[in-house]
């Protein structure tokens, strides 16, 4: 019997269907559903009113992350060269609370976890980690980012970027569309408006286009960023995770997921984008016409500015009838935004009673607070002001710390002054400081382990001030009862009170040598100007307090008995058994090799020469080193024999300063 004419074509198109990928997923969500969201939230994120929000923007520090519950097909096999190709669309909003003020955007991931390790929130979009040299891995992200990084060398505030598995984009491009006529129109991605984006991943080809315009624009023809390069495999797995990421710290700044198209068999199905709904900055009746809502708005804006300067300005007579020291000054009006009222500070700390005293020292009292109308707690400084000296350290601390956001810096809230009386808000540390835990502190001690965690932290918020912002800050106080530990015992930089701000590349003027004893590097004493090498200096003192638990100088009884430190450190060294002077109280809790390289790491940041120690980047990797031996080259180090001698300039630096 002769076969089937159907037979050749049934074969053909099985044939055809054993052919195609095993991961063909083509989805389309014209919106979302909170009962059966057929996505998989992590963290914040969350499904209301049929649109996904990506952070919780109540919370300090939110990240939130919204994956597909299936992994996706990257690559025909893990072990495969060749990548495969998918189309994906989505319609996103981002709105700050103020316009002027926006947060980091969020970002279109591939990821091979769905909690990728070592994540941070803030300008790391709850994905990337801030290490420097991070590992490659399979993690591959498109940001579309609204507040500029010059950590990661953002080109400016709101622009596209492709990241492979770091924060510091591959290749970025301005956030807009090409018009049918070639022209460029600038897409502002943080007004609210609903925008449509577009991503294309050729796997044949290595490349991915992106583009993006308003809802309303018809898809242009040219890609917003197109980036190629081999090396987009080495960022890929077999089989990846597929969604959206987005983080926040201190700025409010609203991100959500209005619908999305995907599809790895073809282009993305069309969004219907006609019912989405729209969240824009509030806008005026459109019953009046431009010129009226513009006349009422000036009106009311000068008469509200008249009323508030009467006020002011009568207040401001009463109060300096009553005070004839009170004085109003430039700093104040640049400050004044951040100002509490001195009753405010009483009823918060109770009178500033000595029940709510913290601590004391060479700047004044700390007194812990509540903010009754928020139920916050606070730590409120109080600084001493004998002299004109005392309100040029208060201005250092509010003009640095004001505008610094880090996870491992003590956040400066607000101040206050009242005649003579100067105070810094601050959040309330719950732990203290490190001193507390590794002095004599038997019932409290920090085990190895804390102890790494806490040096870490501090690390990164040194390196924040040293390279993460626009501005060199010098803190110039780095010491271990100056490290304070927040409610889940990790570590942060408080008392800016000495911290010095200056450009990058640009010197320094001061000719006051400030600091602590124990904590100074020794070139200080003959040129008082401060460096990053000088804080360096004062955190290889505290990498070695934490290692040996022993204070920079203890005195004994006789001047001969007293030791330092360093130099205690450098002789056993020298006389290769480093490892002699760690902590006893922890022994056991680490390996000999680890121990050892952190004592090297501490003597290499104090090392005599500036020039050749260690930048806080590159103790960065070191600390961060999951195998701590194989994360610091011996380069690093520096010869630390050669220098022991040297060494001694600390005592002498310290007797010039008893001296003076």
């Amino acid at each position: 019997m002769p076969p089937s004419p159907t037979l050749p074509l049934l074969l053909l198109l099985l044939f055809l269907y054993i052919s195609l990928p095993c991961s063909a997923l083509d989805f389309l969500f014209n919106s979302f559903n909170a009962t059966n969201p057929d996505i998989t939230l992590i963290g914040d994120a969350r499904i209301d009113s049929s649109v996904i929000h990506l952070i919780n923007d109540t919370n300090q520090f939110s990240l939130g992350r919204a994956f597909y519950p299936s992994r996706i097909r990257i690559k025909p096999s893990q072990n495969s060269t060749t990548l495969l190709s998918f189309s994906t669309s989505f319609v996103f909003s981002i709105l700050p609370e103020i316009p002027t003020s926006p947060g980091f955007g969020l970002t279109f991931v591939l990821s091979n976890w769905t909690d990728p390790p070592n994540a941070l929130a803030s300008q790391y979009f709850g994905i990337f980690s801030n290490a420097t040299v991070p590992p490659p891995a399979p993690l591959l992200a498109v940001e579309f980012d609204t507040g500029r990084n010059t950590e990661s060398n953002d080109p400016d505030g709101n622009h596209i970027g492709i990241d492979l598995n770091n924060a510091d984009s591959a290749k970025t491009a301005q956030a807009g569309y090409f018009n049918s006529s070639g022209g460029f129109v600038p897409v502002d991605m943080y007004a609210g408006e609903n925008i449509h984006a577009w991503i294309e991943f050729d796997g044949a080809n290595f490349e991915i286009n992106v583009t993006i315009a308003p809802i309303g624009v018809p898809r242009p023809s040219v890609p917003t960023l197109s980036y190629k390069d081999p090396i987009i495999a080495n960022y890929v797995s077999a089989d990846m995770f597929v969604g959206f990421s987005a983080s926040k710290t201190t700025w409010v700044e609203a991100r959500r997921i209005l619908a999305w198209s995907y599809s790895d068999v073809g282009v993305a199905r069309e969004i219907n984008t006609t019912n989405l709904p729209v969240f824009t900055f509030p806008s005026s009746s459109k019953s009046l016409s431009t010129g009226a809502i513009a006349g009422i708005i000036v009106g009311c804006l000068a008469f509200v500015i008249i009323f508030a300067s009467g006020v002011y300005f009568f207040w401001l007579k009463n109060k300096l009838k009553d005070d004839e020291e009170e004085e109003v000054e430039d700093w104040e009006l640049e400050y004044w935004p951040h100002r509490f009222s001195h009753e405010e500070l009483t009823v918060a700390t109770k009178g500033f009673s000595s029940d709510q005293l913290l601590g004391a020292g060479g700047f004044g009292k700390v007194y812990k607070g509540t903010i009754s109308s928020n139920n916050t707690e606070i730590a409120v400084k109080c600084v001493n002001h004998d002299s004109k000296q005392g309100l040029r350290e208060f201005m250092a601390e509010v003009s640095s710390m004001g505008r610094l956001q880090h996870k491992n810096l003590v956040q400066l809230r607000g101040w206050c002054r009242k005649s003579n009386e100067l105070m810094l808000v601050y959040d309330y540390m719950p732990n203290g400081s490190l001193d507390r835990y590794i002095f004599n502190s038997n019932n409290n001690l920090l085990n190895w382990q804390k102890r790494r965690q806490i040096l870490s932290d501090v690390a990164e918020g040194l390196n924040y001030l040293h390279h993460g912002w626009d501005q060199v800050v010098i803190h110039r106080d780095i010491k271990s009862s100056n490290i304070l530990l927040d409610s889940e015992m990790r570590g942060r930089v408080g008392d800016f009170g000495l911290a010095k701000l200056y450009s990058q590349n640009e010197v320094p003027n001061t000719t006051r040598v400030v600091g602590t004893l124990g904590y100074l590097a020794p070139e200080l004493v003959k040129v008082a100007i401060p460096t990053a090498a000088s804080d360096v200096y004062s955190f290889g003192v505290v990498i070695l307090e934490v290692a040996c638990g022993r204070r920079p100088i203890e005195i004994g009884k006789d001047e001969d008995e007293d030791m330092v430190l360093i130099e205690y450190a450098r002789d056993l060294y020298v006389e290769g058994r480093i490892v002699d002077c760690a902590d006893k109280r922890i022994e056991g809790e680490y390996s000999v090799e680890e121990m050892e390289m952190i004592l090297k790491l501490g003597l290499a940041c104090c090392h005599p020469d500036p020039q050749r120690r260690p930048t806080m980047k590159e103790i960065l990797v070191v600390l961060l080193g999951e195998d701590i031996t194989a994360a610091a080259p011996a380069e690093l180090l520096g010869e630390l024999a050669r220098g022991g001698g040297e060494g001694c300039a600390n005592t002498e630096s310290n007797r010039l300063m008893e001296s003076n």
